[in-house]
């Protein structure tokens, strides 16, 4: 009995496999819709490369590694920064390099950390706009985190976010 079900149960499988792929599939493989021809691939960003680390920014790097802890068990760090990159709360120090390009620099070392941003508000008003952000360890800077913000359209753009920065 189970046999002769099993044999049901795989004809019926496959036939509705082989309706599914001659209804569906043939209009899937050939749409009708031809894409406009006014229709074009977004513009390719930019090489994402980091600003060359300034003579202030080492300096800043130093004293906070000197005022701090260089080792840590493990901690979790945060730190709001507003679009103008002043700090709005949280550890660290910011700075500024250019549209949406930032560095928070912190009193230890977090070059085997785990960074997590988010575009977000200082405030408890509103929602944030939207946008996109990329964190990475700074290059040349031990102590030290690359933020990038964008705006959906994939330009540089200010825009305020939290980051967390996990050491183990």
């Amino acid at each position: 009995m189970s046999t002769s079900f099993r044999r049901k149960a795989a004809a019926v499988t496959f036939a509705v496999l082989g309706l599914s792929l001659a209804g569906g599939g043939i209009a899937v493989a050939q749409p009708t819709a031809k894409a406009p021809a006014e229709a074009v691939q977004p513009a390719a960003r930019s090489t994402n490369a980091q600003p060359p680390v300034t003579a202030e920014s080492a300096r800043k790097a130093k004293a906070a590694l000197k005022s701090g802890a260089t080792t840590l068990a493990a901690s979790t760090t945060i730190v709001v920064v507003n679009a103008n990159g002043t700090r709005a709360r949280g550890t660290g120090t910011v700075i500024k390099y250019g549209v949406g390009q930032y560095e928070v620099q912190f009193a230890n070392t977090v070059t085997n950390a785990v960074f997590v941003a988010t575009i977000g508000r200082a405030d408890a008003c509103c929602i944030p706009p939207a946008g996109e952000i990329s964190v990475a360890a700074r290059l040349g800077t031990p102590n030290g985190v690359f933020v990038q913000t964008r705006n959906s359209a994939g330009t540089p753009a200010d825009l305020g976010f939290h980051l967390v920065v996990h050491t183990s």
